[in-house]
């Protein structure tokens, strides 16, 4: 398997270093803020640092997906292996110190730092074109308002740093969750300016104009503004460049990586198992592998496993529909199937854990997507499989939202067919027996059914709940656990309340 793009090896190493007979002296060997940003190639370096901490332990490579899945309703327990910090969040019983929450907000700062230098000193660097400058400090601005939107869409309002801090005495008190939502618009209008609409073959995993507008529209959409987000999704349909690929399973795996669907993936290169575990702390590990094999695999620690409603979730004959959804297969792994380039065949009792009840079964059910068990007998392996964060099929399922929020009906109803007609899915278009699309409310519960089986365990689910929610669009709550004035949001990590002067106690969400 080829990589086109390595950013964890292109980290930007800023070091002050001071002597032991003055501790004020500086290094005149090291790199410093002031000396480095001098030409393309360190402006570059600067930017690839960005995406190496967005790789990182702290977020996409774990933490990241882990937190948005527990907080939605895709997901149950494997069993006692579940380690308590992770449990807590999916039952919704997490407090201040909870260890994933602390992750997020730590390397999603850590991301918008490294973006604020690369914003601040890029625009100074001399020996650089202006449209190489507006790209990278579009990837950076991209970045940086990626980390904004997810900050903002976990915690609420947050600290809203422009730049980077230069003393200790920088820290900054939160800002509204609708300032940051602006900052964010702001930051993707410019930076799809300046981003081009494709890279060549050695640059593939860059943030692209679509890219930045198909978050634009997922920050609109968190504001309940559907013809601005319709607006933007227009563009990335309009442009051309992207369309429904005839296998769904190429969307989660190695083979598919930068298909026609994809957006945006965050990259990584198989290393053969150097996984670093919790090895970014300050975001210098090299990390080109992901864990996500081994935590959610049948074969592998099974930490996760699909929540009954997902599985119960997908059209099926015997629920009165007039097809099996073939995308129930290509998603999870049952007892009795083939993997390993079907050499092998997963037995019960090769998989531990808790069972599932699909269809009044009792059986064990597992995740498939991103799981590199299609090819391996080895579940306890690290992958190289991209994370995909933005395809075309949740583009378009954003766009019959917004068609059908707007008053146009057979628009999204038409948008939704189009992804059922995918060759290797071929589901009866919509109206159906089940989904008759009669009204506005009729093709809002199908735009729901079709959003959580055609993007189940993509990272989607939670912050489509959390918008809902907000916007009062869903008819029940999802989650069994929630209580109104708490479960909204995650709580503001206890040791930042500790650590920075700027937040009171009495800044602390409702309900921590």
């Amino acid at each position: 398997m080829k990589k086109t793009i390595l950013f964890g090896i292109a980290l930007l190493g800023l070091t002050i270093s001071c002597s032991e007979d003055d501790l004020n002296k500086l290094n005149p060997n090291g790199v410093t803020f002031e000396t480095y940003f001098n030409n393309a190639d360190e402006l570059t370096a600067g930017v690839n640092s960005i995406y190496a901490l967005v790789q990182s332990n702290s977020l996409v490579s774990r933490e990241w997906f882990f937190t948005h899945d527990l907080r939605s309703d895709e997901m149950a327990s494997g069993g006692g292996q579940l380690e308590t910090p992770r449990n807590q969040m999916l039952i919704g019983v997490h407090d201040t110190g909870n260890g994933l929450v602390g992750s997020i907000w730590r390397g999603w700062y850590r991301t918008i730092h490294r973006a604020n230098v690369v914003i601040e000193k890029g625009a100074a660097v001399k020996d650089i074109t202006p449209a190489v400058r507006d790209r990278l400090l579009g990837e950076a601005r991209f970045l940086r308002a990626w980390g904004y939107y997810e900050l903002a869409t976990f915690f609420g309002g947050v600290p809203l740093y422009k730049e980077f801090a230069k003393s200790v005495d920088g820290s900054l008190p939160r800002s509204t969750q609708r300032q940051v939502y602006d900052f964010v618009i702001a930051d993707l209008k410019t930076a799809e300016a300046g981003l081009p609409a494709t890279y060549d073959a050695r640059n593939q995993g860059r943030a692209t104009k679509a890219a930045a507008q198909t978050l634009l529209a997922r920050t609109y959409l968190q504001l309940g503004d559907y013809a601005s987000a319709k607006t933007e999704l227009q563009k990335v349909v309009n442009s051309g460049l992207y369309k429904i690929v005839d296998e769904y399973t190429d969307l989660t795996n190695e083979e598919g990586e930068f298909n026609q669907e994809s957006i945006f993936e965050v990259v990584y290169a198989q290393s053969g198992g150097a996984y670093n575990w919790g090895g970014d702390s300050d975001g210098s590990a090299v990390q080109e592998e992901t864990v996500r094999t081994q935590e959610y695999s049948a074969i592998g620690w099974r930490n996760v496993i699909p929540s009954n409603k997902i599985l119960n979730s997908y059209e099926r004959i015997s629920a009165g529909d007039t097809k099996n959804d073939p995308r129930y297969v290509y998603s999870y792994y049952s007892e009795g199937d083939k993997f390993n380039n079907g050499l092998s065949v997963l037995t019960a009792d090769r998989v531990q854990g808790n069972a599932s009840i699909v269809d009044g079964k009792t059986l064990k059910v597992s995740w498939r997507k991103y799981s590199v068990l299609y090819k391996i007998d080895n579940g306890y392996a690290q992958s190289g499989i991209n994370m995909r964060v933005m395809r075309y099929a949740d583009v378009l399922l954003m766009l019959a939202e917004c068609e059908n929020e707007t008053g146009n009906q057979a628009a999204a109803i038409a948008l939704m067919n189009q992804i059922r007609a995918r060759k290797s899915v071929d589901m009866p278009p919509y109206p159906t027996k089940n989904y008759p699309c009669r009204n506005q409310s009729e093709v809002f519960d199908a735009v729901v059914h079709e959003r959580m089986v055609e993007l189940a365990a993509e990272q989607v689910r939670n912050f489509d709940i959390v918008r809902w929610r907000k916007n009062k669009k869903q008819k029940s709550e999802p989650l069994s656990y929630f209580i109104a004035n708490k479960h909204e949001l995650l709580p503001i990590p206890q040791a930042e309340i500790d650590n920075s002067p700027a937040i009171d106690p009495k800044d602390q969400n409702p309900g921590y």
